[in-house]
């Protein structure tokens, strides 16, 4: 038997324990593995190489990824999906592992439907996917922003400012809902709760009269630019505001224990799968555990906010 895998999209921490993972356990069953670098645009440039255990030594704790990525706009064509198809054929590949966020996933359910047998990984820092509670990537993404709230604190309390400090995410706010309630964060502006900019501003300006020399508020990029929140609520308060956007330091970096262990349980199931031939499925964690469900109806699983979360961070700011 032999198998390929590669990243797309954006890399995430915890991508090359889940390459490891993938390769050794590959390895034990007696199963070719093939790197496929730079993700789909590598797959139909047929830049394929054979792996080895020693290819994944010493890969466990590093970020990013060792396949690199990419993003192609042929692939999302069908004649890219089929020329996609053909180069996995012609190198003998019968089964391909994609780690990867959602248009991975649909890039998976393309190569599916023509027949390739596949297995989707999670690997993106945005969470946004609905069909598992955690993404590889998150957790260090989150530990990240975390890190840098701890740090732009101590300024905003030597200057008694406000600072707005926006991260990644798109649409999805789980960085900043996370990061935000084990930061402190006296706000958060995401995109699943209306955002009411005067409510926020008083709520700042309550917490200076009970004493507050400071205040972070947290916004998710699907907001808007933090520069234009830093204006307005400057306006609204009176309160000198800066702003910090900590871009892509969030997806570099050692991944953390979690996204380690995370990575590792996804790419060993996964080859497991292959093993049993339950194939044309994503890998999910869900409630604690691992499973695999079909490509399309995961696609379809709506990601479901964790309003309990934002309510309990909204009593604790107080």
């Amino acid at each position: 038997m032999r198998i390929g895998v590669l990243t797309s999209g954006g890399d995430a921490p915890g991508m090359n324990a889940c390459i490891r993972a993938i390769v050794r356990t590959a390895i034990y069953n007696k199963i070719e593995v093939y790197g496929i670098n730079r993700g789909f645009a590598g797959l139909l440039e047929g830049d394929i190489t054979p792996f080895s255990v020693y290819s994944v030594a010493d890969i466990l704790q590093r970020g990013g990824t060792i396949l690199r990525t990419s993003r192609s706009e042929f692939f999302a064509t069908d004649a890219g999906v089929r020329q996609s198809a053909g180069v996995l054929e012609a190198y003998g590949i019968e089964h391909l592992i994609i780690i990867g966020g959602d248009g991975s996933m649909n890039g998976a359910l393309a190569l599916q439907k023509l027949g390739v047998s596949v297995v989707g990984i999670p690997g993106t820092i945005d969470n946004d996917l609905g069909f598992t509670d955690y993404t590889i990537g998150f957790d260090t993404a989150v530990t990240t922003a975390l890190d840098a709230i701890s740090k732009i604190r101590d300024t905003t309390y030597s200057h008694n400012r406000i600072n707005v400090v926006q991260v990644m995410g798109r649409k999805c706010g789980d960085i900043a809902l996370f990061s935000g309630l084990s930061g402190g964060a006296e706000a958060l502006i995401l995109p699943e709760v209306e955002t009411d900019l005067d409510a926020i501003c008083l709520r700042l300006l309550q917490g200076k009269d009970r004493g507050k020399l400071h205040s972070i508020v947290m916004l998710a990029e699907g907001c808007g630019n933090y520069r234009d929140y830093c204006v307005k609520i400057e306006e609204k308060t009176q309160v000198t505001t800066k702003g910090t956007n900590l871009g892509y330091i969030q997806r570099g970096g050692s991944p953390s224990n979690m996204d380690r262990n995370l990575a590792s349980f996804m790419g060993y199931n996964a080859v497991l799968s292959i093993v049993k031939k339950e194939t044309g499925t994503v890998m999910a964690q869900r409630c604690g555990s691992y499973l695999g469900i079909p490509i399309a109806e995961a696609l379809q699983m709506p990601k479901i906010f964790r309003q309990d979360i934002y309510d309990m961070a909204s009593v604790l700011s107080i």
